[in-house]
């Protein structure tokens, strides 16, 4: 074949491509067009709105933090100062994770935080914004202040949630029907504890109990613990030395002539020291410095929490990683306690998808109420005295050890009821039990 010949076989190779391209491109546009007319209906006319129409308003929900600012004696490590915004920081996660899911059935959570030093101040504080109509106050507060709040606040459509006190007394024969709890009581910590050291088969305790007044009523749980899950207190001594200046030159080795001695004569016998400092006297001075070589728990050592910075089950990694992106620290025991509180709210709100006041007051009373809490299991009240019931860890410094209640201890209704005050030795009439 010529070259001549080639170039015109070339040439119509190209032609001949070039039109089929075409061909298959006015196939694909007339294979369209009926798709177009056919198949496709055209779209209605959006309905015009009416004149004057508006969007359904949010449902608005007020939540009050209500803090009592007290003056409490530095901690002995420094690591455990706590920040100025201790509750706070947990509150703005709860109130964004309630907005989160609020968004979605027209809801809105908005904080307001009152603290004061004063405590007439906070309850006059409270009463105004409740009877501005806020229902809902979480309260970080001592006790008297707790039951003072609860007064003012008698036959008001107002919810008071503790969340900084562990006294029982708020639980049992001064508990009130306008109050919830989701700090556990010292005999729900002190339980927590007993049933692991009782598991692990340390019966035998030595005593350790500090002279404030929190430390006689903490002693008075962990004694009916002991007697509940057959314990045994073989040596009992209350701490009175004074540590003197223990951050100057000196400080520690005061300490360490001071806890040997106080601990030397004493039943060697004992498998655990139980160390009850809830002042943050000594505690901390315990571990080590012990004459007879001992584990040390109680508040130092293995100690009972609601939560712990280390907590990576259930969930328990992503929900402080949130927290730290939003606060720039650790999550706190306080913090959990706040969240807890304004995350039942958010939960009764999202199930009744409303903002009345009254009826998710009622709500956390009903039996279908449930909280999601990164604890492996559904949290809900007790009808009898308002408190939350929850799994307590056992922890360390570092670490999480256990979680309470602890296999084996078996109840005929939840086994977190055999955690505190059960509904047949509770001193609580408010309720009707």
């Amino acid at each position: 074949m010529t070259n001549a010949n080639v170039h015109r076989f070339d040439s119509s190779r190209t032609r001949l491509g070039l039109i089929a391209c075409a061909v298959m491109m006015a196939a694909v546009a007339v294979a369209a067009m009926p798709v177009l007319a056919q198949d496709v209906k055209p779209a209605a006319p959006e309905a015009a709105a009416p004149s004057g129409a508006q969007k359904p308003a949010v449902m608005k929900i007020n939540v009050l933090l209500a803090r009592e600012l007290r003056d409490i004696a530095p901690p002995l490590s420094l690591l455990d100062i706590a920040p100025p915004d201790d509750g706070i920081g947990g509150a703005k996660l709860a109130i964004a994770d309630n907005n989160t899911t609020g968004k979605f059935v027209g809801q809105e959570f908005i904080l307001d935080v009152i603290q004061n030093e004063k405590p007439e101040a906070l309850v006059a504080d409270v009463v105004k914004k409740v009877d501005a109509g806020a229902a809902f106050v979480v309260v970080d507060a001592s006790p008297k202040t707790i039951l003072a709040l609860s007064d003012a606040l008698k036959g008001k459509t107002a919810l008071l949630l503790n969340a900084g006190s562990p006294d029982e007394r708020l639980r049992e024969e001064d508990c009130r029907t306008n109050v919830k709890h989701t700090i556990p009581s010292r005999a729900m910590f002190a339980d927590a504890l007993v049933q692991y050291l009782t598991w692990k088969r340390w019966s035998r305790w030595f005593l350790m109990v500090g002279p404030a007044e929190e430390d006689k009523l903490l002693a008075d749980a962990y004694r009916r613990a002991a007697k509940r899950f057959g314990a045994k207190i073989i040596n009992e001594k209350t701490y009175t030395y004074e540590p003197g200046s223990r951050r100057s030159d000196g400080g520690f080795e005061q300490i360490q002539q001071q806890m040997p001695s106080f601990t030397q004569d004493v039943d060697k016998d004992h498998d655990v020291v139980v160390v009850v400092d809830e002042g943050g006297l000594f505690g901390e001075y315990v571990p080590y410095r012990t004459w007879h070589a001992k584990p040390v728990v109680g508040t130092a050592g293995l100690y009972p929490a609601t939560w712990h910075p280390a907590v990576e089950l259930w969930g328990g990694t992503q929900f402080q990683n949130r927290f730290r992106r939003m606060n720039n620290r650790n999550f706190r025991e306080l913090d959990y306690n706040v969240w807890m509180a304004i995350r039942s709210i958010g939960e009764a709100a999202t199930r009744k998808k409303t903002n009345d006041g009254r009826q998710l007051i009622d709500y956390l009373d009903n039996p279908d109420f449930e909280l999601a809490a990164f604890k492996g299991q559904k949290l809900t009240y007790r009808k009898w005295n308002g408190q939350l019931r929850q799994p307590i860890l056992l922890v360390t410094g570092k670490l999480h050890v256990t979680v309470s209640p602890q296999q084996g201890f078996l109840h005929q209704l939840t086994e977190l009821d055999t955690l505190g005050i059960d509904k047949p030795e509770t001193k609580c009439k408010a309720f009707g039990n």
